[in-house]
This record gives C-alpha cells, structure tokens and sequence, in this order.
C-alpha cells in the first residue's frame, strides 16, 4: 500500500500530504489519530503538534518560518498562518562539516567528442550566435537554409540563440552580454560557432573578440553583417564549410571526469526537496565521486539554506566567497527596494511551498554532500573539479543559460509543475511527481516521485547515472532536444540608452 503522506525528518511538527484530503479524514502518526481540519491538497502541510504564535514551523528538520497565530494538530500549514524568518544580511562563521562520498564501484566511461583545447564536447552542432538582438532574424533565416541544405549531413543540427542585447547597453549590462555570449561560443556541445555581428552596437565583433580571447579559428567564424555585400549568401557559405568540417567528427571514449553537470530546479512543489532534488543531489555526489564537475546556481533560492552549504566550503576562502554571494545578492534586492523573501512564485504556493526558506531548504539538496570548490561570478566558466556555486537569478531561462554558459555540458532541471523550457545544451527535466511525469510525456524526461512509492534511493540513482552516460554519449535525446525547445536569456540589471 503507497503511503498517503511522509514525515521528513524526525524533528517535524508537520507532515506533507502524498494525496488530496479532504476535512474530517483521519490519518494515524505514532499510534495517534489526526482528524484533518480543512481540505489539503497533495504537496501541503499538515501540523502534528500544536503550534502556538510566533513558534517555528520544522521541516527537513529546520524552521521553515513560524506561526502568524496558533496552529492545532490535524490544521493545513500554509501561508495563511506561516510566516518567513527571513531578512536582510547576515554575519556567518565558518563551521566545516565533513561528508563521504559514495565509493566508486567501477569507473566508467562515456563517447564524446574531443576538442582542440583538451575539452570534450557531448553534441556535434553548429551554432550561430548574433552579437546583438537586431540581427535574430538573419541568424534564424541562415540556420533555417542551412539546416534545409545540409540535411543529409552527420552532425547534429544548426542552431540559432536570439537575444534582445547587445546595443545600447552600459556597464556590467554590456559585460554580462559579452561573457555570457563568449561562453556560448565557446562551448564545447557547439562543434562550430558563426558569430553574426551588425556593425554599429556597443557588442560589435572586434570588441567581443577582446573578450572571447583566444579562440580556434577553424571552427569559430565571424560575419559582419552591414559590411557584406549579401549576408544570407555569405554566411550559408560560411555555414556551409562549418557543416563540412564538423560531419567528419566522431566520437571518442573519454572518463567520465571529464563532464560537467549543471543543476536547477523550476515550478517547484511540496515534494521538490523529498524527490527530485535528494536525487538529483545523489547523481551530483556520483559524478563528482568519478572525478567530474557540478554546477550549482539560484543565489535567492540558497535564503535560509546558505548555512548547508556554508559549512561544506573546502576553506575559508571558499566560506568567505560563498558569504559574499548571498549577501551580494540580498544587497541587490535591497537595492531595488524589494524584501530578500520575495519569493515563493504563486506557482511553488499552488504546489505546496509557503515560504522561501523552505523552498531553500528543498533546492540545496541538489548539491548533495560534496565539498563546495569553487564560487564563480555570473557569467564565469567553472574551473575546478568538484561542487561550483555560479552567481545567477532563481529565474529559469536565465539561470539555465548561466549554467551552460560555465560550461556544463547538461542540466539536470528538476520541477513539480512542468515546463517544456529547455536551453542552449540537454535540459533533463525531472518531475517531483509520477502524475507530472505521466501527463507530460513532451516535457518530463523522467520521474522522480517513485521515490515516494516505494522506489529505492540508491536504484534510481543508478538508473539516473545510467541515463546521463547514455544522454552524454549521444544514443538518446532530452525532451527539450527532440521538440525543439533551445533558448538562452542573460541577466539585466541597468538602464538601457
């Protein structure tokens, strides 16, 4: 028989719903009955122990808030009697824990495609990358040609990455612009980049040379548009030998130390932190366990969770730049006369999350237990091997873009409510529950919430880790990839001239 509702941690004084009650239900906890107060959908809370005011609300075995009046047992916990413990900056001190990571039992291998300057490559597609929002649409009509032309090629596809910027940007707006489209050129899924500039932008192609750095001329090519005579010929030809020189590319074994994972999760609900995001957080343990890398992003998304994973910081530098990250980004809200708690979306609410330090405390178990290596600015391309915090939005198309853009070759995105949004690499969508997983077969890659039926941790993790060597050895293809769904966003936060 599946349970009907789960007990997080031990220390509770709520439990969450695995099915829809309705008020006058009775359930039974240690011997005891509850009589449920009020109709609860699946996902939510329910109090086990009274709760008087001002006392806080345990989940995970953390506060997750406390009580705006008193709560009774069998009461639905939510958001009209909880309220966030959060506010602004804090000071932190620097408690190391340690935490073993899972053996390895056998090492293992993946087919990838070896690049120039020693990284490895999981897809053999072309891209075009426009310098600036003007020209979205000549890039879409060259990747629409040259897909048409190429057909019959192997390789893997011409793809386009639209974007508003590029032109009248100033400051860090123009610098996140240029770092995050310089990573995107030079990303290893991408075999060869067209780079289409116009010409008069404050992006234009010789200063976004200067920040791309050095770069293979044989698979990176650039096409000014206003100085060509007729762009769409010139760059199919351009395209064209790209195409060429890629389709004689073929995969190579490589370890598996060699691959970089981004994790994100979106559309959470009730069970993100009890399904999805433990396991995903399981898999991230098991690759950094082989040698290979994560990336961990979502600052506001860390508010009221950032002491985890403070105290698995490999040193203090580490501790300290993990202490500036989240407060750099509380500053930003305060900048912007916005609450640092402004947070759960209506959405994660529908689904059972009231406050953000519970949706906090539900998003950092993506990065398991591993040691944190690294803190990365925006746009910044991780380094080292091991757990990285990357500086992003909770925002999804923007947090996935910041993600392929520090060079995971996969995110693994994590959701309760679903979404077919997938970004410039394979966006694995992994649902928190079998009814999302079921419903939507175009979206969901797969299903986390057997977790909660009697699936064992360790089995589907095995089952996860088997799926992301087949995914990164190119024999399947992640949802966002069969459909189609490829975008990028980058990150805004000045005026526009």
């Amino acid at each position: 028989m599946k349970p009907t509702y789960l007990k997080v941690h031990q220390d509770d004084n709520v439990i969450v719903t695995l099915q829809n009650y309705q008020s006058g239900d009775q359930i039974t906890i240690d011997s005891e009955t509850i009589i449920i107060k009020k109709d609860t959908p699946v996902g939510h809370k329910i109090a086990i122990k009274p709760i008087t005011p001002k006392a806080n609300i345990i989940k995970y075995g953390f506060p997750i808030g406390h009580a705006k009046k008193a709560i009774e047992i069998g009461d639905w916990v939510h958001t009209e009697n909880v309220k966030t413990n959060l506010e602004g900056t804090l000071n932190y001190e620097y408690n190391p824990k340690e935490r073993e990571l899972p053996e390895v039992e056998e090492e293992r291998t993946f087919m990838a495609y070896k690049r120039n300057n020693g990284d490895v490559g999981i897809r053999n597609e072309v891209w075009v990358i426009p310098t600036v929002g003007c020209i979205n649409k000549t890039a879409e009509l060259l990747t629409k040609m040259a897909n048409e032309e190429n057909r019959h090629q192997s390789f893997d596809g011409v793809f386009h990455y639209p974007h508003p910027f590029g032109c009248s940007q100033l400051g860090d707006d123009l610098n996140f612009t240029q770092r995050i489209l310089s990573n995107l050129v030079q990303h290893p899924n991408a075999s060869a980049v067209l780079v289409l500039g116009l010409g008069c932008e404050n992006n234009h192609i010789k200063e976004f040379k200067k920040v791309l750095g050095d770069y293979d001329s044989q698979f990176i090519r650039f096409l000014g548009v206003q100085e060509a005579g007729d762009e769409l010929e010139e760059g199919l030809e351009i395209l064209n030998e790209l195409i060429e020189g890629v389709s004689k590319l073929e995969r190579e074994e490589v370890p598996l130390s060699k691959l970089k994972i981004g994790l994100k999760c979106g559309g959470s609900d009730g069970l993100s932190g009890i399904t999805a995001n433990p396991l995903v957080g399981a898999l991230s343990d098991t690759i950094i366990s082989h040698g290979g890398s994560t990336v961990l992003t979502e600052v506001p998304e860390m508010f009221g969770a950032e002491t985890i994973l403070m105290e698995r910081a490999k040193s203090q530098e580490v501790f300290n730049d993990i202490v500036t990250l989240v407060n750099d980004f509380k500053e930003y809200f305060i900048k912007h006369d916005q609450v640092v708690y402004e947070n759960p979306s209506p959405g994660n609410k529908d689904g059972g999350i009231t406050t953000l330090e519970e949706k906090s405390l539900g998003c950092v178990q993506k990065g398991g237990f591993s040691k944190i290596v690294d803190v990365l600015p925006y746009g910044g391309r991780v380094k080292e091997k091991g757990l990285t915090l990357v500086q992003g939005p909770g925002n999804d198309l923007v947090s996935v873009t910041a993600l392929a853009a520090s060079g995971a070759h996969i995110v693994l995105f994590t959701t309760g409510r679903g979404t077919p949004f997938g970004g410039p690499v394979p966006t694995v969508k992994i649902s928190t529950n079998s009814r999302l997983y079921h419903k939507k077969k175009n979206w969901i890659d797969f299903n986390a919430g057997e977790l909660v039926e009697g699936k064992p941790m360790e089995q589907l993790n095995k089952e996860l880790f088997n799926y992301i060597i087949d995914l990164a050895s190119g024999n399947i293809r992640a949802k966002n990839e069969q459909f189609g769904f490829k975008e990028i966003a980058i990150f805004k936060d000045g005026v526009i001239l």
